[in-house]
Protein backbone atom coordinates (compact mmCIF):
# COMPACT_ATOMS: atom_id res chain seq x y z
CA UNK A 1 0.00 0.00 0.00
CA UNK A 2 1.45 3.24 -0.85
CA UNK A 3 1.34 6.02 0.79
CA UNK A 4 -0.98 8.23 -0.78
CA UNK A 5 -3.70 5.62 0.23
CA UNK A 6 -3.02 7.32 3.48
CA UNK A 7 -4.21 11.08 1.94
CA UNK A 8 -7.81 11.18 2.19
CA UNK A 9 -7.54 10.82 6.13
CA UNK A 10 -5.16 13.81 5.95
CA UNK A 11 -7.43 15.85 3.87
CA UNK A 12 -9.78 17.28 6.67
CA UNK A 13 -6.97 18.30 8.94
CA UNK A 14 -3.21 18.72 7.97
CA UNK A 15 -1.30 19.50 11.27
CA UNK A 16 2.03 20.87 11.93
CA UNK A 17 5.47 18.28 11.81
CA UNK A 18 7.00 17.02 14.66
CA UNK A 19 8.78 18.59 16.44
CA UNK A 20 12.68 17.66 15.82
CA UNK A 21 15.18 20.04 17.24
CA UNK A 22 15.61 23.58 18.90
CA UNK A 23 16.72 24.69 15.98
CA UNK A 24 13.35 24.62 14.03
CA UNK A 25 12.07 28.20 12.87
CA UNK A 26 8.13 28.49 12.44
CA UNK A 27 6.07 31.20 11.24
CA UNK A 28 2.93 32.27 12.97
CA UNK A 29 0.37 33.33 10.21
CA UNK A 30 -2.69 33.48 12.63
CA UNK A 31 -3.94 33.20 15.56
CA UNK A 32 -7.64 31.55 16.26
CA UNK A 33 -8.85 31.90 19.94
CA UNK A 34 -6.28 29.92 21.54
CA UNK A 35 -4.74 28.05 18.15
CA UNK A 36 -2.48 29.23 15.94
CA UNK A 37 -1.94 28.51 12.28
CA UNK A 38 1.51 27.96 10.66
CA UNK A 39 3.13 28.55 7.80
CA UNK A 40 4.25 25.23 7.90
CA UNK A 41 0.92 24.34 7.69
CA UNK A 42 -0.42 26.43 4.77
CA UNK A 43 2.08 25.14 2.60
CA UNK A 44 1.62 21.25 3.76
CA UNK A 45 -2.49 22.19 2.55
CA UNK A 46 -1.72 23.59 -0.49
CA UNK A 47 0.63 20.47 -1.29
CA UNK A 48 -2.24 18.14 0.11
CA UNK A 49 -5.04 20.24 -2.34
CA UNK A 50 -2.78 19.96 -5.56
CA UNK A 51 -2.32 16.27 -4.81
CA UNK A 52 -5.76 15.73 -4.85
CA UNK A 53 -6.79 17.68 -7.71
CA UNK A 54 -4.13 15.85 -9.59
CA UNK A 55 -5.45 12.29 -8.84
CA UNK A 56 -8.79 13.80 -9.76
CA UNK A 57 -8.16 15.69 -13.20
CA UNK A 58 -3.94 15.88 -13.61
CA UNK A 59 -4.27 17.74 -16.94
CA UNK A 60 -6.62 20.52 -15.61
CA UNK A 61 -5.07 20.57 -11.63
CA UNK A 62 -2.63 23.42 -11.87
CA UNK A 63 -5.59 26.14 -13.05
CA UNK A 64 -8.12 24.38 -10.54
CA UNK A 65 -5.05 24.93 -8.13
CA UNK A 66 -4.84 28.85 -8.68
CA UNK A 67 -8.49 28.91 -8.16
CA UNK A 68 -8.53 27.19 -5.15
CA UNK A 69 -5.16 28.22 -3.63
CA UNK A 70 -6.45 31.30 -2.16
CA UNK A 71 -8.74 29.28 0.24
CA UNK A 72 -6.36 27.22 1.77
CA UNK A 73 -5.71 29.58 4.80
CA UNK A 74 -9.71 30.28 5.15
CA UNK A 75 -10.50 26.53 5.10
CA UNK A 76 -7.84 25.81 7.94
CA UNK A 77 -9.19 28.37 9.98
CA UNK A 78 -12.94 27.11 9.36
CA UNK A 79 -11.33 23.97 11.02
CA UNK A 80 -10.06 25.52 13.65
CA UNK A 81 -13.29 27.46 14.84
CA UNK A 82 -15.58 24.04 13.77
CA UNK A 83 -13.19 21.77 16.20
CA UNK A 84 -13.15 24.50 18.81
CA UNK A 85 -16.91 24.22 19.11
CA UNK A 86 -16.94 20.78 19.53
CA UNK A 87 -15.52 20.98 22.72
CA UNK A 88 -17.73 23.67 23.84
CA UNK A 89 -20.46 21.23 22.62
CA UNK A 90 -18.69 18.23 24.40
CA UNK A 91 -18.29 15.87 21.70
CA UNK A 92 -16.66 13.62 21.95
CA UNK A 93 -15.50 10.96 18.71
CA UNK A 94 -12.91 8.31 20.48
CA UNK A 95 -15.02 5.87 20.14
CA UNK A 96 -16.16 6.09 16.50
CA UNK A 97 -12.23 6.76 16.20
CA UNK A 98 -11.33 3.48 17.38
CA UNK A 99 -13.89 1.92 14.50
CA UNK A 100 -12.49 3.75 11.94
CA UNK A 101 -8.89 2.74 12.72
CA UNK A 102 -10.41 -0.85 12.74
CA UNK A 103 -12.34 -0.79 9.15
CA UNK A 104 -9.18 0.88 7.60
CA UNK A 105 -7.22 -2.71 9.32
CA UNK A 106 -9.61 -5.00 8.05
CA UNK A 107 -9.58 -3.12 4.76
CA UNK A 108 -5.71 -3.88 5.04
CA UNK A 109 -6.12 -7.11 5.89
CA UNK A 110 -4.09 -6.35 9.50
CA UNK A 111 -4.65 -8.62 12.45
CA UNK A 112 -4.71 -5.88 15.08
CA UNK A 113 -4.36 -1.83 15.50
CA UNK A 114 -0.91 -2.44 16.60
CA UNK A 115 -0.08 -3.77 13.36
CA UNK A 116 -1.93 -0.68 11.83
CA UNK A 117 0.16 1.29 13.82
CA UNK A 118 3.26 -0.36 12.40
CA UNK A 119 2.27 -0.25 9.05
CA UNK A 120 1.71 3.45 8.95
CA UNK A 121 5.29 3.96 10.46
CA UNK A 122 6.96 1.84 8.09
CA UNK A 123 5.16 3.72 5.41
CA UNK A 124 6.39 7.17 7.07
CA UNK A 125 3.26 8.24 8.67
CA UNK A 126 2.06 9.27 12.15
CA UNK A 127 0.07 7.06 13.56
CA UNK A 128 -1.19 9.53 16.39
CA UNK A 129 -1.44 12.27 13.79
CA UNK A 130 -3.90 10.08 11.39
CA UNK A 131 -5.63 9.55 14.53
CA UNK A 132 -5.68 13.42 15.51
CA UNK A 133 -6.95 13.91 11.45
CA UNK A 134 -9.52 10.95 12.05
CA UNK A 135 -10.70 12.37 15.58
CA UNK A 136 -10.81 16.16 13.71
CA UNK A 137 -12.61 15.45 10.73
CA UNK A 138 -15.57 13.38 12.66
CA UNK A 139 -15.55 16.44 15.11
CA UNK A 140 -16.25 18.64 12.06
CA UNK A 141 -18.74 16.48 10.41
CA UNK A 142 -20.67 16.49 13.93
CA UNK A 143 -20.59 19.92 14.45
CA UNK A 144 -22.28 20.60 11.29
CA UNK A 145 -24.88 18.33 11.55
CA UNK A 146 -25.76 19.38 15.05
CA UNK A 147 -25.23 23.04 14.43
CA UNK A 148 -26.19 23.83 10.91
CA UNK A 149 -27.39 20.25 9.04
CA UNK A 150 -29.62 19.74 11.48
CA UNK A 151 -31.66 23.14 10.96
CA UNK A 152 -32.17 22.48 7.11
CA UNK A 153 -35.95 22.17 6.85
CA UNK A 154 -37.16 21.17 3.05
CA UNK A 155 -41.05 21.69 2.38
CA UNK A 156 -42.82 19.51 0.45
CA UNK A 157 -43.54 22.23 -1.84
CA UNK A 158 -39.55 22.27 -2.69
CA UNK A 159 -38.89 19.07 -3.45
CA UNK A 160 -41.98 19.27 -6.07
CA UNK A 161 -41.21 22.49 -7.51
CA UNK A 162 -37.55 21.18 -8.26
CA UNK A 163 -38.88 17.72 -9.50
CA UNK A 164 -40.45 19.99 -12.13
CA UNK A 165 -37.92 21.94 -12.64
CA UNK A 166 -35.29 19.11 -13.67
CA UNK A 167 -37.94 17.02 -15.48
CA UNK A 168 -35.23 16.90 -18.26
CA UNK A 169 -32.26 16.30 -16.09
CA UNK A 170 -33.74 12.97 -14.80
CA UNK A 171 -34.54 12.03 -18.14
CA UNK A 172 -32.63 8.39 -18.09
CA UNK A 173 -32.44 5.33 -20.58
CA UNK A 174 -33.51 2.25 -19.79
CA UNK A 175 -30.59 0.50 -17.26
CA UNK A 176 -29.67 -2.48 -14.65
CA UNK A 177 -27.55 -2.52 -11.78
CA UNK A 178 -25.88 -5.90 -11.07
CA UNK A 179 -23.71 -7.59 -8.30
CA UNK A 180 -21.49 -10.90 -9.42
CA UNK A 181 -19.71 -13.57 -8.07
CA UNK A 182 -16.90 -14.99 -9.86
CA UNK A 183 -15.18 -18.16 -9.39
CA UNK A 184 -12.19 -17.05 -11.66
CA UNK A 185 -10.58 -20.62 -13.68
CA UNK A 186 -6.95 -20.72 -14.85
CA UNK A 187 -5.82 -19.14 -18.29
CA UNK A 188 -5.70 -21.62 -20.76
CA UNK A 189 -2.28 -23.31 -21.57
CA UNK A 190 -0.30 -22.27 -24.74
CA UNK A 191 -2.65 -25.19 -26.68
CA UNK A 192 -5.16 -22.62 -25.78
CA UNK A 193 -7.14 -25.63 -23.63
CA UNK A 194 -8.05 -25.57 -20.15
CA UNK A 195 -7.67 -28.19 -17.90
CA UNK A 196 -11.48 -30.14 -18.01
CA UNK A 197 -11.07 -30.87 -14.99
CA UNK A 198 -10.04 -27.64 -13.60
CA UNK A 199 -13.23 -25.99 -14.77
CA UNK A 200 -15.52 -28.66 -13.66
CA UNK A 201 -14.43 -27.68 -10.44
CA UNK A 202 -14.67 -24.38 -10.81
CA UNK A 203 -18.64 -24.69 -12.39
CA UNK A 204 -19.06 -27.42 -9.67
CA UNK A 205 -17.94 -24.41 -6.56
CA UNK A 206 -20.16 -21.91 -8.91
CA UNK A 207 -23.33 -24.18 -8.56
CA UNK A 208 -22.66 -25.01 -4.76
CA UNK A 209 -22.42 -20.99 -4.20
CA UNK A 210 -25.58 -20.67 -5.76
CA UNK A 211 -27.75 -23.18 -4.21
CA UNK A 212 -26.08 -21.47 -0.75
CA UNK A 213 -28.06 -18.42 -2.23
CA UNK A 214 -31.33 -20.17 -3.25
CA UNK A 215 -31.31 -21.53 0.65
CA UNK A 216 -31.51 -18.40 2.13
CA UNK A 217 -27.70 -16.78 2.02
CA UNK A 218 -26.94 -13.29 1.34
CA UNK A 219 -26.02 -12.90 -1.98
CA UNK A 220 -23.20 -9.83 -1.00
CA UNK A 221 -22.17 -12.24 2.27
CA UNK A 222 -21.29 -15.30 -0.52
CA UNK A 223 -19.42 -12.53 -2.96
CA UNK A 224 -17.89 -10.91 0.11
CA UNK A 225 -16.54 -14.16 1.23
CA UNK A 226 -15.99 -16.29 -1.90
CA UNK A 227 -15.81 -14.46 -4.78
CA UNK A 228 -12.42 -14.20 -7.01
CA UNK A 229 -13.84 -10.87 -8.30
CA UNK A 230 -12.54 -7.48 -8.13
CA UNK A 231 -15.76 -6.15 -6.83
CA UNK A 232 -15.87 -9.02 -4.02
CA UNK A 233 -14.98 -6.67 -1.21
CA UNK A 234 -18.39 -4.37 -2.18
CA UNK A 235 -20.27 -7.44 -1.83
CA UNK A 236 -19.99 -8.06 -6.01
CA UNK A 237 -21.82 -4.74 -6.93
CA UNK A 238 -20.64 -3.68 -10.31
CA UNK A 239 -23.07 -1.27 -10.75
CA UNK A 240 -25.37 0.40 -13.72
CA UNK A 241 -25.20 -0.73 -17.11
CA UNK A 242 -27.31 0.89 -19.95
CA UNK A 243 -28.88 -0.78 -22.79
CA UNK A 244 -26.05 -2.19 -25.30
CA UNK A 245 -23.32 -1.57 -22.64
CA UNK A 246 -22.76 -5.65 -22.17
CA UNK A 247 -22.24 -8.25 -24.47
CA UNK A 248 -25.88 -9.11 -26.09
CA UNK A 249 -26.17 -12.62 -24.81
CA UNK A 250 -25.38 -11.00 -21.76
CA UNK A 251 -27.99 -8.50 -21.79
CA UNK A 252 -30.54 -10.48 -23.31
CA UNK A 253 -30.60 -12.92 -19.95
CA UNK A 254 -29.99 -10.08 -17.49
CA UNK A 255 -32.30 -7.65 -18.99
CA UNK A 256 -34.90 -9.84 -18.78
CA UNK A 257 -34.68 -11.04 -15.10
CA UNK A 258 -36.60 -9.57 -12.26
CA UNK A 259 -35.12 -7.47 -9.30
CA UNK A 260 -33.14 -9.59 -6.87
CA UNK A 261 -33.08 -12.68 -9.28
CA UNK A 262 -30.03 -14.50 -10.01
CA UNK A 263 -28.94 -16.06 -12.31
CA UNK A 264 -27.77 -19.55 -13.60
CA UNK A 265 -23.86 -20.00 -13.48
CA UNK A 266 -22.42 -18.52 -16.87
CA UNK A 267 -19.14 -19.41 -18.68
CA UNK A 268 -17.32 -16.41 -19.14
CA UNK A 269 -13.47 -15.90 -20.06
CA UNK A 270 -12.34 -15.22 -16.39
CA UNK A 271 -14.22 -18.55 -14.66
CA UNK A 272 -18.13 -19.04 -13.89
CA UNK A 273 -20.29 -16.16 -12.83
CA UNK A 274 -23.24 -15.74 -11.17
CA UNK A 275 -25.34 -12.34 -11.67
CA UNK A 276 -27.96 -10.85 -9.41
CA UNK A 277 -29.91 -7.71 -10.88
CA UNK A 278 -30.25 -5.44 -7.88
CA UNK A 279 -31.64 -2.44 -9.66
CA UNK A 280 -33.84 -1.84 -12.95
CA UNK A 281 -34.95 1.42 -14.25
CA UNK A 282 -36.90 1.96 -16.85
CA UNK A 283 -36.57 4.52 -19.87
CA UNK A 284 -37.47 8.20 -19.08
CA UNK A 285 -38.42 10.41 -16.38
CA UNK A 286 -38.65 7.99 -13.25
CA UNK A 287 -41.71 9.10 -11.03
CA UNK A 288 -41.34 11.62 -7.98
CA UNK A 289 -41.82 8.95 -5.66
CA UNK A 290 -38.44 6.91 -6.87
CA UNK A 291 -36.39 9.79 -6.78
CA UNK A 292 -38.10 12.05 -3.98
CA UNK A 293 -35.68 10.73 -1.12
CA UNK A 294 -32.67 12.05 -3.98
CA UNK A 295 -34.24 15.25 -4.67
CA UNK A 296 -34.43 16.28 -1.06
CA UNK A 297 -30.94 15.27 -0.74
CA UNK A 298 -30.05 17.41 -3.74
CA UNK A 299 -31.77 20.31 -2.40
CA UNK A 300 -30.29 19.97 1.24
CA UNK A 301 -26.69 19.91 0.19
CA UNK A 302 -27.85 22.77 -1.85
CA UNK A 303 -29.01 24.85 1.50
CA UNK A 304 -26.48 23.36 3.30
CA UNK A 305 -23.19 25.39 1.90
CA UNK A 306 -24.43 29.02 2.51
CA UNK A 307 -25.77 28.00 5.44
CA UNK A 308 -22.75 26.99 6.82
CA UNK A 309 -20.91 29.64 4.96
CA UNK A 310 -22.75 32.19 7.29
CA UNK A 311 -22.57 29.86 10.33
CA UNK A 312 -18.55 30.31 10.16
CA UNK A 313 -18.76 33.95 9.07
CA UNK A 314 -21.14 34.01 12.68
CA UNK A 315 -18.14 31.96 14.40
CA UNK A 316 -15.63 34.47 13.03
CA UNK A 317 -17.62 37.20 14.72
CA UNK A 318 -17.28 35.90 18.16
CA UNK A 319 -13.52 34.76 18.34
CA UNK A 320 -10.20 36.12 18.88
CA UNK A 321 -8.61 36.20 15.25
CA UNK A 322 -5.43 37.50 14.07
CA UNK A 323 -3.77 37.49 11.00
CA UNK A 324 -0.32 38.76 9.81
CA UNK A 325 0.25 41.39 7.12
CA UNK A 326 0.14 39.82 3.53
CA UNK A 327 -2.11 36.68 4.17
CA UNK A 328 -5.49 36.88 3.75
CA UNK A 329 -9.07 34.95 5.32
CA UNK A 330 -11.22 34.85 2.73
CA UNK A 331 -14.37 33.78 5.15
CA UNK A 332 -13.41 36.74 6.85
CA UNK A 333 -16.49 38.75 8.18
CA UNK A 334 -16.45 42.59 7.63
CA UNK A 335 -18.02 42.67 11.67
CA UNK A 336 -15.13 40.96 12.36
CA UNK A 337 -12.49 43.51 14.92
CA UNK A 338 -9.03 43.06 15.02
CA UNK A 339 -7.60 41.64 18.52
CA UNK A 340 -6.10 43.71 21.02
CA UNK A 341 -2.41 41.32 21.86
CA UNK A 342 -1.53 40.49 25.18
CA UNK A 343 1.77 39.10 26.74
CA UNK A 344 0.37 35.35 27.75
CA UNK A 345 1.08 32.60 25.54
CA UNK A 346 -1.58 30.49 24.31
CA UNK A 347 -2.08 26.77 25.35
CA UNK A 348 -0.85 25.73 21.88
CA UNK A 349 2.53 27.76 22.25
CA UNK A 350 3.20 26.52 25.34
CA UNK A 351 3.10 23.27 23.91
CA UNK A 352 5.95 24.34 21.13
CA UNK A 353 8.04 25.67 23.75
CA UNK A 354 10.99 24.31 22.38
CA UNK A 355 10.56 25.54 18.62
CA UNK A 356 11.72 28.86 17.76
CA UNK A 357 8.69 31.27 16.68
CA UNK A 358 8.32 34.13 14.56
CA UNK A 359 5.97 36.33 15.92
CA UNK A 360 4.13 38.53 14.21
Amino acid sequence: MKLRAWMPLLALSLLSLPLTADTVIEEIVARINSDIITRSEIQQSREQVLSELKQKNRAQAEQMFSEQEKDVLRDLIDQRLLVQKGKDLGINPDTEVIKRLDEMRKQMGLASLEELEKAAEERGVSYEEVKDNIRTGLITQKVIGQEVGGKIQITQEESQQFYQDHLKDLERPERIRLSEILVATPSPDSSGDADPATLAAAEQKARELREEIRKGASFDEVAKKSSSGGSAAEGGDLGYFERGKLAKELEDKTFGMKVNEVSDVIRTKQGYILLKVTEHDAAGVPSYKDVGQKIQEAIYYQKLQPALRAYLTKLREDAYIDIKQGYVDTGASPNQTKPIMTAAQTDQEKKKKKKKLLIF
